[in-house]
């Protein structure tokens, strides 16, 4: 707390009792006063964040502003939340993208337009909770919870195939999740009758049990992240979703996953992770190289941007299991870089399509001779998503390569290559859609960005051009708390025999 104030519980709590309110507008004839409400409590969701930046202590390590509450005493289960730097960034961006994705869909969102702001509150403060939680109890509930508004964007506000892409979300994520569910109830009677992380982190399990819990885990944040092959959900999700959903499910809603793997799996079984670290990295650069292929020929430029993440994502996975600073600080650092980047493509998608009504390449052509400033920061976002130095997609991707060279020669190569494919799918997209004489008549007819449009667009260019220049701010922040999970993972748990 600062000044008396829980911080931590407003960023949670803020956005959700936004959303109530914004719903009580009730039906689209008040949907002005609806987006007004949730632009409201979204900025007021991001400023109480901003306290947490500046009054956090970068040289103390554990937890900061931490609030502990009864939550179910027969359970000893506790409303029990702090952060550390690794959760502080998340939290930040998480709060950022809602303001964005409110302000993007401002005259966009038509029907329904409540519900649909509404959705994105809730979403942002259900997410919070799964940043901050330090009771594995109300870590999953948070967890799974952030499923419901999701499902609700997409079957709603999403395209044609929309509730088919709906329920496959829901289902690979949530059957994903039980497992977990049944690791956490087994570690509660390990850890004595409580759900407290702390506890779990000084359980002592035998290897094969530390296996099996690895494994349960894996099935739930693998599926998140997501890694391959359980990724193809993700491109059916990004393609019928609405711009917005699309923005907070690429910026901020994968990364649930692999922040489950730094918060709950390297840390309650870290023998486990060391052991099947190779199997998770074998997965982590197929992602990388593979999927990177595979957005080579994708000819609808949303889905070329979900597998695109999905590549991206793999260098999240592999910096973690590398257990070397500079590799978990860069899956860290890419987290929020790939946050800003592919929410930044998304939405330059979203301004294309609200204009002609497709994601098709092929219908575009020669937008540049209409839509100028627009092509600029496009073209700044798309170097960006190749991993251009000085942008902030260089930073993370070579301190995870940095760091998997200290391992192995190969993996740092291979890891290396994506760099090469990148360019390769995100230019020649650029190329097809930007360059070029003007396709059509439709192409001929484009307005360029208007000012919420390049509000929208410009305050992510900014951070993006920031963080690839001066990543210092964001690198701080993350020191001590890698170090203390580095520190503690690498000591083993295992019982004495």
């Amino acid at each position: 707390m600062m000044q008396g104030l829980p911080l931590l519980s407003l960023a949670i709590w803020a956005p959700i009792i936004a959303g109530v309110a914004v719903l009580l507008t009730g039906g689209d004839r008040n949907a002005q006063a609806a987006r007004v409400i949730a632009l409201i409590g979204a900025l007021i969701g991001f400023a109480v964040t901003i306290p947490l930046y500046t009054g956090f202590d970068l040289q103390q390590g554990g937890f900061q502003f931490v609030e502990m509450r009864t939550w179910i005493d027969t359970l000893n289960a506790n409303y029990h939340i702090g952060i550390d730097g690794i959760s502080l960034l998340l939290i930040l961006l998480n709060s950022l993208t809602t303001v964005l994705v409110v302000a993007a869909g401002w005259q966009v969102i038509e029907s329904r337009v409540s519900q649909y702001m509404a959705a994105f509150l809730f979403l942002s403060g259900l997410m919070n909770g799964v940043f901050s939680s330090l009771d594995a109890l109300l870590f999953y509930v948070f967890f799974e919870a952030t499923l419901i508004p999701m499902f609700i964007i997409i079957g709603v506000w999403g395209g044609p195939n929309r509730v088919y892409a709906a329920v496959k979300f829901f289902l690979y994520t949530l059957m994903g999740s039980l497992l977990s569910l049944v690791a956490l109830i087994y570690l509660y009677f390990s850890a004595g009758g409580s759900f407290s992380l702390f506890d779990f982190y000084q359980t002592q399990l035998p290897l094969v049990l530390q296996v099996s819990v690895f494994i349960a885990f894996f099935m739930a944040f693998a599926v998140k992240v997501p890694m391959w092959p359980v990724h193809t959900w993700l491109p059916d999700a990004h393609v019928e979703a609405p711009t917005g959903g699309s923005v907070v499910l690429a910026a901020v809603m994968l990364k649930l996953g692999g922040y489950g793997f730094l918060r709950l799996s390297l840390p309650i079984v870290p023998d486990a992770s060391h052991l099947l670290a190779p199997i998770v990295i074998g997965l982590s650069l197929i992602a990388v190289v593979y999927i990177g292929l595979v957005a080579l020929v994708q000819t609808d430029m949303k889905k070329l941007i979900a597998y695109s993440s999905i590549s991206h994502m793999g260098f999240v996975t592999l910096g973690t299991f590398l257990f070397n600073a500079q590799g978990m600080e860069g899956a860290i650092i890419q987290m929020i870089s790939h946050g800003f980047i592919s929410g930044a493509m998304f939405l330059c998608v979203g301004v294309l399509y609200d204009r002609m009504h497709s994601r098709l390449i092929a219908d575009y052509g020669g937008v540049a001779n209409r839509m100028p400033v627009f092509a600029a920061l496009f073209m700044f976002f798309s170097m960006a998503n190749a991993g251009l130095p000085g942008t902030s997609g260089f930073v993370g991707e070579f301190l995870v390569i940095m760091g998997a060279m200290q391992v192995n020669f190969w993996f740092a190569f291979a890891a290396a290559i994506t760099l090469i494919f990148g360019a390769a799918y995100t230019l020649w997209m650029y190329k097809r859609v930007i360059f070029g004489a003007v396709a059509n008549a439709h192409v001929d007819e484009l307005q360029d960005l208007n000012a919420r449009e390049f509000l929208v667009l410009g305050v992510l260019a900014v951070l993006v051009l920031v963080m690839g220049v001066w990543p210092q701010p964001f690198a701080d922040v993350l020191h001590v708390s890698v170090n203390e999970l580095l520190a503690h993972v690498s000591f083993s748990k295992l019982p004495a025999q």
